[in-house]
Protein backbone atom coordinates (compact mmCIF):
# COMPACT_ATOMS: atom_id res chain seq x y z
CA UNK A 1 0.00 0.00 0.00
CA UNK A 2 1.21 3.45 -0.95
CA UNK A 3 1.24 5.76 1.86
CA UNK A 4 1.46 9.76 2.29
CA UNK A 5 5.18 11.08 2.77
CA UNK A 6 5.11 13.94 4.96
CA UNK A 7 7.18 17.05 4.03
CA UNK A 8 9.42 19.68 5.96
CA UNK A 9 8.39 21.50 8.69
CA UNK A 10 5.90 18.31 9.87
CA UNK A 11 6.96 17.99 13.41
CA UNK A 12 7.20 14.18 12.94
CA UNK A 13 10.37 14.66 10.92
CA UNK A 14 12.12 15.79 14.43
CA UNK A 15 11.48 12.49 16.24
CA UNK A 16 13.81 10.19 16.82
CA UNK A 17 13.10 6.51 16.01
CA UNK A 18 13.01 3.52 18.38
CA UNK A 19 14.04 0.20 17.71
CA UNK A 20 12.36 -2.79 16.16
CA UNK A 21 12.05 -5.54 18.96
CA UNK A 22 9.65 -7.61 17.22
CA UNK A 23 10.11 -8.93 13.42
CA UNK A 24 6.79 -10.13 12.28
CA UNK A 25 4.41 -9.21 9.70
CA UNK A 26 3.48 -6.03 11.35
CA UNK A 27 7.58 -5.09 9.85
CA UNK A 28 6.99 -6.93 6.64
CA UNK A 29 3.74 -5.07 5.89
CA UNK A 30 5.85 -1.89 6.68
CA UNK A 31 8.63 -2.42 4.50
CA UNK A 32 6.79 -3.88 1.72
CA UNK A 33 4.37 -0.25 1.87
CA UNK A 34 7.94 1.18 2.23
CA UNK A 35 9.54 -0.06 -1.02
CA UNK A 36 6.15 0.78 -2.82
CA UNK A 37 5.93 4.33 -1.71
CA UNK A 38 9.58 4.95 -2.25
CA UNK A 39 8.98 3.85 -5.33
CA UNK A 40 5.94 5.39 -6.38
CA UNK A 41 7.75 8.87 -5.43
CA UNK A 42 10.84 7.79 -7.13
CA UNK A 43 12.81 7.65 -4.60
CA UNK A 44 15.76 5.69 -3.82
CA UNK A 45 15.80 5.81 -0.11
CA UNK A 46 12.72 5.77 2.37
CA UNK A 47 13.21 5.80 6.28
CA UNK A 48 10.25 4.90 8.10
CA UNK A 49 9.50 7.96 9.84
CA UNK A 50 9.01 9.77 6.79
CA UNK A 51 5.87 7.87 6.39
CA UNK A 52 5.36 8.77 10.21
CA UNK A 53 6.26 5.67 11.54
CA UNK A 54 8.97 6.28 14.31
CA UNK A 55 10.88 2.69 13.99
CA UNK A 56 14.05 2.66 12.79
CA UNK A 57 13.56 0.89 9.74
CA UNK A 58 14.89 2.28 6.32
CA UNK A 59 14.99 0.76 2.88
CA UNK A 60 17.83 1.74 -0.15
CA UNK A 61 16.91 0.69 -3.79
CA UNK A 62 19.87 2.50 -6.20
CA UNK A 63 19.78 2.49 -9.88
CA UNK A 64 21.99 -0.17 -11.34
CA UNK A 65 24.24 0.09 -14.18
CA UNK A 66 21.02 0.04 -16.97
CA UNK A 67 19.27 2.73 -14.32
CA UNK A 68 17.06 0.53 -13.16
CA UNK A 69 16.14 -0.19 -9.46
CA UNK A 70 15.54 -3.63 -9.13
CA UNK A 71 14.20 -5.13 -6.33
CA UNK A 72 16.66 -7.78 -6.10
CA UNK A 73 19.25 -5.17 -5.05
CA UNK A 74 16.86 -3.37 -1.97
CA UNK A 75 18.32 -2.68 0.92
CA UNK A 76 16.04 -3.23 3.86
CA UNK A 77 17.49 -2.54 7.08
CA UNK A 78 16.22 -2.58 10.57
CA UNK A 79 18.07 -1.28 13.66
CA UNK A 80 21.50 0.11 11.68
CA UNK A 81 24.17 1.49 13.24
CA UNK A 82 27.40 2.73 11.45
CA UNK A 83 30.56 0.86 12.70
CA UNK A 84 32.95 3.01 11.54
CA UNK A 85 33.25 6.25 8.61
CA UNK A 86 35.94 7.35 6.92
CA UNK A 87 36.69 9.91 4.27
CA UNK A 88 35.08 12.87 2.65
CA UNK A 89 32.77 13.29 -0.38
CA UNK A 90 30.02 16.34 -1.61
CA UNK A 91 27.44 14.72 -2.88
CA UNK A 92 24.19 16.91 -4.49
CA UNK A 93 21.45 15.24 -2.23
CA UNK A 94 17.29 15.58 -2.44
CA UNK A 95 14.79 13.94 -0.17
CA UNK A 96 11.33 12.99 -0.40
CA UNK A 97 10.24 14.80 2.85
CA UNK A 98 11.60 18.18 1.19
CA UNK A 99 10.61 17.82 -2.25
CA UNK A 100 12.01 19.69 -5.45
CA UNK A 101 15.17 20.46 -3.59
CA UNK A 102 18.59 19.91 -3.55
CA UNK A 103 22.14 21.18 -2.72
CA UNK A 104 25.68 20.20 -2.18
CA UNK A 105 26.20 17.87 1.46
CA UNK A 106 29.78 16.65 2.67
CA UNK A 107 29.42 13.60 4.01
CA UNK A 108 31.65 10.48 5.02
CA UNK A 109 33.37 8.24 1.94
CA UNK A 110 33.41 5.12 3.44
CA UNK A 111 31.31 3.15 6.20
CA UNK A 112 30.69 0.16 7.13
CA UNK A 113 27.04 -0.82 8.94
CA UNK A 114 25.68 -3.42 11.01
CA UNK A 115 21.97 -3.89 10.75
CA UNK A 116 19.38 -6.75 10.86
CA UNK A 117 17.55 -7.86 7.84
CA UNK A 118 13.60 -8.48 7.99
CA UNK A 119 14.15 -11.97 9.64
CA UNK A 120 15.66 -10.34 12.68
CA UNK A 121 19.56 -11.52 10.94
CA UNK A 122 22.65 -9.64 11.41
CA UNK A 123 23.77 -8.37 8.36
CA UNK A 124 27.32 -6.06 7.98
CA UNK A 125 27.52 -4.28 4.86
CA UNK A 126 30.61 -2.01 3.62
CA UNK A 127 29.64 1.04 1.33
CA UNK A 128 31.26 3.69 -0.37
CA UNK A 129 30.28 6.76 -2.53
CA UNK A 130 27.04 6.75 -3.47
CA UNK A 131 25.48 3.99 -1.57
CA UNK A 132 27.11 6.13 1.81
CA UNK A 133 25.51 8.62 1.29
CA UNK A 134 22.29 6.92 0.93
CA UNK A 135 22.67 5.27 3.97
CA UNK A 136 23.89 7.86 5.95
CA UNK A 137 21.17 10.24 4.70
CA UNK A 138 18.46 7.78 5.82
CA UNK A 139 20.30 6.83 8.94
CA UNK A 140 19.83 10.96 9.59
CA UNK A 141 15.59 10.76 9.38
CA UNK A 142 15.98 7.58 11.94
CA UNK A 143 17.96 10.03 14.59
CA UNK A 144 15.32 13.01 13.43
CA UNK A 145 17.52 15.20 11.35
CA UNK A 146 16.71 16.18 8.00
CA UNK A 147 19.88 16.87 5.13
CA UNK A 148 18.96 20.42 4.97
CA UNK A 149 20.40 20.59 8.79
CA UNK A 150 24.10 19.80 7.26
CA UNK A 151 23.79 23.41 4.97
CA UNK A 152 25.54 26.03 5.75
CA UNK A 153 23.70 28.80 7.99
CA UNK A 154 23.81 31.07 5.22
CA UNK A 155 22.45 28.60 2.98
CA UNK A 156 19.94 27.39 5.91
CA UNK A 157 18.59 31.02 5.43
CA UNK A 158 17.86 31.11 2.07
CA UNK A 159 16.75 28.00 2.04
CA UNK A 160 13.56 28.43 4.83
CA UNK A 161 13.13 32.08 3.49
CA UNK A 162 12.47 30.11 -0.21
CA UNK A 163 10.38 27.42 1.33
CA UNK A 164 8.14 29.84 3.39
CA UNK A 165 7.38 31.05 0.33
CA UNK A 166 6.83 28.02 -1.48
CA UNK A 167 4.43 27.10 1.03
CA UNK A 168 2.80 29.89 0.95
CA UNK A 169 1.77 29.67 -2.78
CA UNK A 170 0.72 26.38 -2.60
CA UNK A 171 -2.01 27.54 -0.07
CA UNK A 172 -3.26 30.05 -2.55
Amino acid sequence: MIREVITYPNKLLRTKSEDVVEFDDKLHTLLDDMYETMMNQSGVGLAAIQISVPLNVLIISLPNEEDIQDKEDLIEAINPVITHKDGEQVFTEGCLSVPGFSEDITRAQHIIVEYFNRFGEKQTMECEDFLAVAWQHEMEHLAGHLFIENLSFLKRKKFEKEWKKKLKEEKR
